[in-house]
């Protein structure tokens, strides 16, 4: 009972933190009529998406909880440790999983506007105080929800197989969030880009274009809601990740066993409290440099969680053994904190290679005068260029930590990178809410110099919605192996021979899941933004008096085509990720093993080429308009334009999307392990 009780009540106080961060928010000034119309709609538009999307994902959720449900009937093993306890985990994970992804999409639809008059009134500092808070009740939202719901699966089910169904449950409602707001999102933004900027030559954000509100929804429901849906899920799969190898390794119910399935529910707790003095730190001395607020608050949540760790470790901890070696006292904090060193590293090389203060973005943003073709070409191999480093620290980390405490400081390891969540999602769905407030600012006509302000913080955004996606691949990497090595023991399997024909296709067939799946995701947004860029071209062509500003477009129509497209595009991948494992799985649980493996070593690279080749090329295009190499409207922006038309789905559709189909899949691994075993 007694280790409960720390991760509730820090979930508690970290969801009272979130009410007085609403209260703050909402009695903002929320601009003048026509600014809060304009939030009016996004709101519209944004609740109508998640209600169409949350009643796809409920069918089949509802549906996995059946054959979850019904697994040892249907199997006709009675003793199967799955059956209707760990469906309702299942079912309870999805649920958390969705309502995290709502809060923080209803207060950053209601902060938008509240934030562009912050930027009116109180310049750099008032709009980053109201737009940090609004990512703020995300981030705490998501830390907060996913502890008090662990720890309430913990303290009455206690057995690892059924807390592992609260993971496997929050992974698949981020997968479908996730892809979902993705496609949303960037089939708009694609079409508002193309039309508007390069075919008819208007502003970005113009009230003219009818793509420009369906963009705005998009980046709630993709960079919020679906961010909240996919952090949380990282969040509690590394969790659960340590506590399942230290139940497997250990043997459930040793005292050994359960002091380490103890420890990270307590720096979790730490890490929360962490994230809000960090939250704080932002807004007290955020000022002309947002950027320097947001990374100084990261790293001042890292460095306290390290110190709470060492603590809770030197006085929770316990020497233990595994496989014939044993482990000291303070091994899994060595552990932690070689999962932190590598997410600050991570962290420093995705803004180094997505910031336009550093020569990668400057030099594609030059490259950009040549035209689109180079523009692409160089965002890639920035892309590209950026994993070198980031795997290179996963692999030292993975080492140390193996060395520290064995397979259980990999997963430990894992959960260093995200312990202080909180911040690192508050930083990261800030971005959002600084976009849609620089939208508004055009559509409402207010003086160029808001916009300015808003496109800052826009950019910083960019970097650190970057810097984020890194934590979440990186950390992806970690729990994926440790959820692996967890899913082997309880499979019984002792290792997985490369001479074995199995375990070799399921590696091969593994290594291209990550590709397929991108292939279906890309397609998808295609036919979204095929569509859009149809009815943008339309209603340009056929609406009199439009194109000069006489009469509003169509907006509803556009909403529409996006939030059909997106339902449509996001079930395939969907179902790809959900039966993969179970039919390989079926075959052969060796090969299951192989297919993991090689799902995490090409899903890892994938991850952080898209999401940094896609925040390169968005920022190019920001460092143009800023007035580089011809400002807005030169041969350069046009280029750049067209480049970020490529890299918008890169980063926020393909990227984000990957680190959540290699942990779905390690999850359900882990969850149906009992299935697969032979004999």
């Amino acid at each position: 009972m007694s280790e409960v009780v720390t991760p509730l009540v820090a979930g508690v106080v970290g969801l009272v933190f979130v009410v007085i961060l609403v209260i703050d928010v909402l009695r903002k000034n929320p601009g003048n009529e026509t600014m809060v119309r304009i939030s009016l709609a996004i709101q519209s538009g944004a609740k109508a998406f998640l209600k169409r999307e949350y009643m796809t994902v409920s069918i089949v959720v509802a549906a996995v909880a059946i054959v979850i449900a019904l697994a040892p009937i249907l199997t006709g093993r009675p003793d199967l440790p799955l059956g209707w306890r760990t469906s309702v985990v299942f079912v309870l994970g999805a649920i958390v999983s969705a309502i995290a992804g709502y809060v923080g999409m209803s207060i950053a639809t209601k902060a938008n506007s509240r934030t562009t008059q912050a930027a009116v009134d109180g310049g750099v500092k008032g709009a980053l105080g109201v737009a940090v808070s609004a990512g703020a009740v995300m981030g705490i939202s998501v830390a907060s929800l996913a502890l008090i719901g662990l720890a309430i699966v913990y303290l009455i089910f206690r057995e690892p197989v059924i807390v592992n169904g609260y993971a496997m449950g929050a992974s698949l409602v981020a997968l479908f969030a996730r892809s979902g707001g993705g496609l949303f999102t960037k089939g708009a933004d694609m079409a508002a880009d193309l039309v508007g900027k390069i075919e008819a030559d208007i502003p970005e954000d113009d009230p003219r274009n009818p793509a420009v509100i369906a963009d705005n929804v998009g980046d709630n429901v993709g960079d919020v809601a679906g961010l909240g849906a996919d952090l949380l899920e990282s969040y509690v799969e590394s969790i659960i990740a340590s506590m399942a190898l230290a139940a497997a390794l250990l043997g459930f119910g040793t005292a050994g066993a359960q002091s380490l399935m103890t420890l990270p529910l307590y720096i979790a707790s730490a890490g929360l409290i962490a994230s809000i003095i960090g939250v704080i730190f932002v807004r007290i001395v955020g000022r002309r440099s947002p950027q320097a607020a947001l990374m100084g608050g990261t790293y001042v949540a890292a460095a306290l969680t390290a110190i709470a760790s060492y603590i809770i470790v030197r006085n929770f901890g316990t020497t233990f053994a595994i496989g014939g070696t044993t482990y000291g006292v303070m091994g899994p904090f060595y552990a932690t904190l070689a999962g932190i060193a590598s997410g600050v590293i991570i962290g420093f090389v995705c803004e180094y290679f997505t910031s336009s203060k550093f020569s990668p973005v400057k030099q594609l943003a030059e490259a950009s005068q040549t035209g689109p073709a180079i523009t692409v070409t160089s965002g890639t191999a920035v892309g590209m260029a950026s994993t070198a480093v980031p795997v290179l620290a996963l692999g030292v980390s993975i080492i140390l930590a193996h060395q520290f405490a064995g397979m259980y400081g990999v997963a430990m390891a894992a959960f260093g990178m995200l312990a202080t969540t909180g911040i690192v999602v508050a930083v990261d769905s800030y971005g959002p809410v600084a976009d849609n407030a620089g939208g508004i600012a055009e559509m409402a006509g207010l003086d160029p110099e808001v916009r300015k302000i808003t496109d800052n913080l826009d950019a910083v955004g960019n970097t650190t919605a970057a810097i984020g996606k890194g934590f979440a691949i990186g950390s992806a990497a970690f729990a994926a192996i440790g959820l692996l090595a967890a899913y082997m023991a309880s499979a019984r399997i002792e290792m997985a021979d490369l001479t074995d024909p199995k375990v070799m296709a399921g590696l091969l067939v593994g290594g291209m899941l990550p590709f397929f799946f991108s292939s279906m995701l890309f397609g998808a947004v295609s036919k979204v933004a095929f569509k859009m860029i149809d009815e943008v071209r339309r209603q340009f062509r056929e609406i009199p008096g439009l194109l000069k500003g006489e009469v509003m477009p169509d907006s509803t129509t556009c909403i529409d085509i996006s939030t059909r497209g997106a339902i449509a595009g996001m079930v395939r991948p969907g179902i790809l990720a959900i039966l993969a494992p179970v039919i390989v799985g079926l075959y052969d649980e060796k090969a299951l093993a192989g297919l993991l493996i090689g799902a995490v070593v090409t899903g890892v690279v994938l991850g952080i080429q898209t999401a940094n080749s896609g925040g390169a090329m968005d920022n190019a295009k920001k460092y143009i308009e800023e007035g580089h190499f011809g400002g807005k409207g030169s041969l350069a922006h046009k280029a750049a334009v067209v480049g970020d038309t490529v890299g918008d789905p890169l980063k926020d559709t393909v990227g984000p999307s990957i680190n959540i189909l290699i942990k779905l899949m390690s999850v359900i691994a882990l969850v149906l392990a009992p299935l697969f075993v032979r004999g």
